[in-house]
């Protein structure tokens, strides 16, 4: 443990400039600042023990935000406007997550936790580099590639999200969670599309918006060094998306909806693909409602559903609240399209390949509605027989 004490003692005395600042200025006592040196000193011997889990480096990085959240609420309290040291408990954090993540670079919560800490204290190119770091650790967790593409689709930059969630569909080939994720980023364009077009300069709704430079997670930037340099999809990786569909990906103006349709259309010659995941697509797309051509991707869905898993719980699911969907149950138009649903049901149930199967979905979007406070207590009577019928029967 001699050596854990001498690297506990160096991580502590870098401290010690902002902990005198803090006592001459009386944002904490001497009894506080004794108090966070020894809880500064565990957390160290802790982290730097052997056998240390991620869990331990969370802990730590998170009692220190804390801690500077206690120090700004001081400050501002006592109109302190300057400190030497204002920024260094924000560079503690970081610093913390840094050794944290080179420590233990399998833990995909510590990678995310950390980032997340990056984007809310806008440290850019952190957020970038660590970024770059977690996807060549880890390029087949979805989750980072999710943030990635959503971060740039956020600023604006679809190309660059586009990039993201294309190399990642070709290391992410065992669940649907980045194929989804990157159709609803699409469809979100498509929603800005939209609304550019109503406005004056409609004209120019395809431009991109202004994204800063330190905030762009670049796939390709000669000024890079190695270090900067996002995971390469192997040979099989690669012909997950071929040429022809990369380049309507990237090359098509977004306005008719190909390109989430073509997410979908490759997405199903993926191992995880069935009915459920279509299903899934089914909803999420239906979700746009306000999007001009969703109609016409909800319909390319469907045909797929009905093409290649005819009466299976999932298609009959889709086809049954289909005329409830984008419907607040608040409005009159409700009522009338609940009858068209149980209509459907009763029929579904008679020809579904799965009949428990379809029963369980459908219990399962009741309860979504009988959730609500504000529901109507006629159409809250009605699904609540639906549902119990469901369960005897």
């Amino acid at each position: 443990m001699a050596g854990v004490a001498e690297k506990a003692r160096f991580y502590l005395e870098r401290a010690v400039p902002q902990l005198r600042e803090w006592e001459d200025k009386e944002i904490f006592s001497k009894d506080e600042i004794r108090t966070i040196v020894q809880k500064r000193n565990d957390f160290e011997h802790k982290v730097l023990a052997p056998g240390n889990k991620a869990s331990d480096w969370s802990a730590y990085a998170k009692w220190e935000q804390s801690l500077e959240s206690l120090r700004s609420k001081r400050c501002q309290r006592l109109k302190i406007r300057h400190l030497n040291s204002a920024h260094e408990g924000q560079g503690r954090t970081l610093s913390i997550y840094e050794r944290g993540v080179n420590r233990h670079q399998g833990s995909s919560e510590l990678w995310r936790e950390y980032l997340s800490y990056a984007a809310k204290i806008k440290a850019s190119k952190r957020w970038r580099r660590t970024m770059t770091n977690a996807l060549r650790m880890m390029p087949t967790d979805p989750e980072l590639w999710v943030m990635a593409g959503r971060r740039s689709a956020k600023n604006g930059d679809m190309a660059a999200a586009r990039g993201f969630f294309m190399r990642g569909c070709r290391f992410c080939t065992t669940n649907s969670r980045l194929w989804l994720e990157y159709a609803r980023s699409e469809m979100e364009w498509l929603a800005k599309v939209d609304k550019r077009k109503q406005s004056k300069n409609g004209k120019d709704a395809l431009r991109p918006d202004r994204v800063e430079d330190d905030d762009e997670l670049r796939i390709v930037d000669s000024d890079d060094d190695d270090d900067n340099l996002l995971p390469e999809p192997s040979v099989a990786q690669a012909k997950v998306i071929d040429k022809k569909s990369a380049q309507q990906l990237e090359s098509n103006p977004a306005m008719d909806g190909a390109i989430p349709m073509a997410i979908f259309d490759i997405s199903k010659k993926q191992s995880f693909f069935n009915a459920d995941v279509a299903e899934d697509f089914y909803f999420m797309l239906a979700s746009f409602a306000h999007v001009s051509v969703q109609p016409k991707i909800l319909q390319h869905v469907l045909d797929a559903l009905d093409q290649e898993y005819p009466n299976h719980p999932a298609t009959c699911d889709v086809y049954i609240r289909q005329p409830i969907i984008g419907v607040s149950p608040t409005t009159s138009e409700f009522p009338k399209n609940l009858r068209e649903v149980l209509a459907r049901l009763n029929k579904k149930l008679e020809v579904t390949t799965d009949r428990e199967g379809l029963q369980s979905k459908t219990i399962s979007w009741i309860d979504g509605y009988l959730a609500l406070e504000n529901l109507d207590a006629g159409i809250r009577a009605v699904l609540e027989h639906t549902k119990q019928k469901m369960s005897t029967t």
